[in-house]
């Protein structure tokens, strides 16, 4: 095999591939990848040890003539969220490996956590790794393609068992344009004391200079260029989950000094629960016409910035709704 195999562990082993190189592969089995049955053995035992142990696996076959090599990509110390694999004749040397990083989003608790391996492929500083972040902290850094909608459709809806895959354009912290594969699933699982959480787990792939990557998208697609040429100053637009009034992503620059990052050292983000009923109001609002108001949200140093809300119901695909909000300070 002269390229790496990255697959999946997302809901345990055995998982699927999802990579073949640098080349994305839609979920198939090892099997389609892997044809000898002897490498095919020694893969699926390589995967499974991996995944138990969470070390790297580095051994020869039985008959001497292949080696094998499993490299667990971990979230936590005690979760692996996918394995590169390679079998190869035992003098063949092993290929370059493209950078990886696993994440999740806690779709419960609206939360995102990323591995150190993530945060090395984003290029990130020391000093701002912060592993968990707000949800829409995530989006900061990503150049979504045309699937977009779609995507944003699976976290509204949380079914457990979808699956999603596409390559985006990512900016990496020194401002490299680089494409990225990612590939997801939705699953449910118990933390820590017992309670059913919905999570959206993945990885990241760096598969390339953005330039260089035919389906990597634009720095910016049109719909977003229009939307922020339509922008006047002080006004800022976000796409709000209706169902939970959890902030999804930005469009453009977040709004100054609001606590939505969720980042140690500040308020979570919030809605004065004086103001929640009137939020609510006009989520519910939305199913028949536009509608505005104003509410108070946490700010930063904790205090509470009043804001005026205008709101626009937003099709993400043909059964799933979004608010698209245009806010400014009052």
């Amino acid at each position: 095999m002269a390229k790496w195999i990255l697959v999946e562990c997302f809901s345990g082993v055995p998982g699927k591939v999802i990579a073949l190189g640098v080349t994305p592969k839609s979920f198939v089995p090892l099997r389609n990848i892997v044809r000898n049955p002897l490498s095919l053995a020694d893969a699926e035992a390589a995967l499974a040890q991996a995944c138990r142990t969470r070390e790297p696996v580095a051994c020869v076959s039985a008959d001497g003539r292949r080696t094998v090599r499993a490299e667990p990509l971990l979230i936590t110390p005690e979760r692996a969220h996918a394995v590169r694999l390679w079998v190869g004749p035992v003098r063949e040397p092993l290929p370059s490996r493209e950078p990886v990083g696993a994440w999740y989003f806690n779709l419960t608790t609206n939360r995102s956590v990323r591995s150190v391996d993530l945060l090395d492929l984003y290029g990130v500083a020391p000093e701002d790794r912060a592993a968990e972040v707000a949800i829409a902290g995530a989006f900061t850094r990503l150049v979504t393609n045309r699937d977009e909608s779609e995507a944003l459709a699976k976290i509204v809806n949380s079914a457990p068992g979808t699956e999603h895959q596409a390559v985006w354009t990512v900016r990496r912290d020194d401002d490299a344009l680089r494409a990225g594969h990612f590939a997801c699933r939705i699953i449910i699982e118990p933390d820590a004391e017992g309670r059913e959480e919905i999570l959206f787990r993945g990885v990241t792939q760096d598969i390339g200079a953005a330039t260089a990557v035919a389906s990597a998208p634009p720095p910016m697609i049109l719909e977003y260029q229009l939307l922020e040429a339509s922008t006047a100053p002080g006004e800022y637009r976000a796409i709000m989950n209706l169902r939970s009034l959890q902030l999804i992503r930005w469009i453009g620059a977040p709004m100054p000094e609001i606590a939505w990052a969720d980042l140690p050292g500040q308020p979570a983000p919030q809605i004065h629960p004086d103001d929640l009923a009137a939020a609510q109001a006009m989520s519910r609002e939305l199913a028949r016409h536009r509608t505005e108001g104003t509410v108070r949200l946490r700010r930063v140093d904790g205090g509470w910035q009043s804001v005026h809300v205008r709101a626009a119901l937003m099709a993400l695909d043909q059964h799933t709704t979004a608010g698209l909000a245009t806010v400014t300070a009052v």
